[in-house]
């Protein structure tokens, strides 16, 4: 068992190793802190031990900030501390700062459920020359968090089995593995199943859904997929009203159909426009979706056309005023990505025709008139003339509220991590310095 007293100091062979990896990793550090885990053993107990690494005045420092028992749920801390969800160390013994910080204080402890935190791991060998985990298959898992992943192996064996099937991501979920501990003939399953299920990320229920009821796993996850955003996102308030009384006989008729939420909503937004009885089954749920979603559409786009030729010329000065005032939330600086904001309503309408969704009509381009939604085209820095996904923010409520790339499809993990962790924090501390 792990105490403050007898956590031993770094190994030198281990500082070298440590430091080899940083290197590989920061060839030129900036300063700022890293993180590396180690294992190692204390009393019989395997542990895991969290290091700090910092370069400053042309001096390496690292040490230890975190140590795991395997057999424990409590976790040892020195010099770390969780603000604001992110870790920070405190550098006051090395003499990097002038006065110690709240997270700077000697050996203690708190609920291991807070410092999981996932890191390159310098030793994975030392684990698998325990007799104990020979037979885990950690050397295929895919992920970094091997403490939580041998803790499960210890109660259910069938870790083993999953990661060798490439199901790595399953391996830590407890639902599944006390499914595969019971069910035989549900491990035949994922086995069977084994192709198509870690080349994504499906939910959990749905997995076990699609077991139980004989069904294809990636239509059930789409099923769940929807009935989530239904339920989580304000912005379908009005479709939810409308089916209130058979909301799943909509999830299972949009899956059917292989469309999204929004295109859907665009449609049924045309169709009340157009004055149709949307109690209607026909109108509901035409059996060609995309036929008569284009003709809808087309239909509105006329209609409106015909009734607003005036208020036209007034909404695209209106357009263009709010495009200039927000012109500082676009981003073109560094990232392989740039965020353009749209000039005019024909920018929608050509966006819309290229990548095949409804942004240029539905009226988006008089909510951005009114300032309830603004419209970004992102596109790759290299080629900013091609459109190649188009995403919704709101300037109210600090929200991306869509993000779609061509036929409403989701864009490429890379995008949506420029978007959400690089343009949308910088926008929205733009938004904060104009008068909304």
């Amino acid at each position: 068992m792990i105490t403050d007293t007898n956590i031993r100091k770094i190994p030198k062979y281990m500082l070298n190793l440590i430091q080899k990896k940083d290197k590989e990793f920061y060839p030129k550090p900036d300063g700022h802190t890293r993180f590396y885990t180690y294992y190692t053993k204390y009393n019989k107990e395997l542990c895991s031990v969290t290091v700090a690494v910092r370069n400053k005045y042309k001096k390496w420092y690292c040490k230890q900030v975190i140590v795991h028992g395997i057999h424990s749920n409590k976790v040892w801390l020195q010099d770390i501390g969780i603000t604001m969800g992110y870790y920070v160390v405190g550098w006051y013994r090395e003499k990097l700062t002038s006065y110690p910080k709240w997270y700077d204080y000697d050996w203690g402890y708190n609920d291991d459920k807070y410092f999981n935190k996932y890191t390159p791991v310098i030793n994975k060998e030392f684990i698998l020359s325990q007799p104990e985990y020979k037979y885990s298959a950690l050397e295929q898992y895919e992920y970094t968090d091997f403490m939580k992943y041998l803790r499960l192996y210890e109660q259910y064996p069938q870790t083993e089995l999953l990661v060798k099937c490439g199901l790595s991501d399953l391996a830590t979920r407890q639902t599944i593995l006390k499914k595969c501990k019971k069910d035989k003939n549900f491990c035949k399953w994922l086995y069977k199943n084994k192709e198509s299920i870690k080349n994504h990320y499906y939910y959990t229920n749905a997995i076990l859904k699609a077991y139980s009821q004989n069904r294809n796993v990636k239509e059930v996850n789409r099923l769940e997929e929807l009935k989530y955003a239904l339920r989580s996102k304000d912005n379908y308030r009005h479709l939810k009203e409308v089916f209130a009384k058979d909301l799943t006989k909509l999830v299972e008729y949009l899956v059917k159909q292989d469309i999204s939420i929004p295109m859907y909503e665009d449609y049924l937004r045309a169709c009340e426009y157009l004055g149709l009885d949307m109690n209607i089954e026909k109108n509901r749920f035409p059996k060609q979706f995309m036929r008569w979603h284009n003709i809808r559409i087309d239909e509105y786009h006329t209609k409106q056309a015909e009734e607003d030729a005036k208020i036209r010329k007034e909404l695209y000065e209106k357009f263009a005023s709010v495009s200039k005032k927000y012109t500082n939330l676009q981003r073109n600086l560094k990232e392989n990505y740039v965020c353009i904001i749209a000039k005019s309503p024909k920018d929608l309408i050509n966006e819309g025709n290229i990548l095949h969704h409804c942004v240029g009509r539905m009226g988006y381009d008089q909510k951005f008139a009114r300032e309830e939604t603004l419209i970004f085209f992102v596109r790759t820095k290299d080629n900013p003339e091609t459109p190649l996904v188009t995403l919704e923010y709101s300037p109210k409520t600090h929200k991306v509220l869509q993000c779609y790339a061509e036929h409403d499809t989701k864009p490429t993990d890379a995008i949506l991590e420029f978007v959400n962790k690089i343009w949308l924090p910088y926008a929205n501390r733009k938004v904060m310095q104009i008068a909304i």
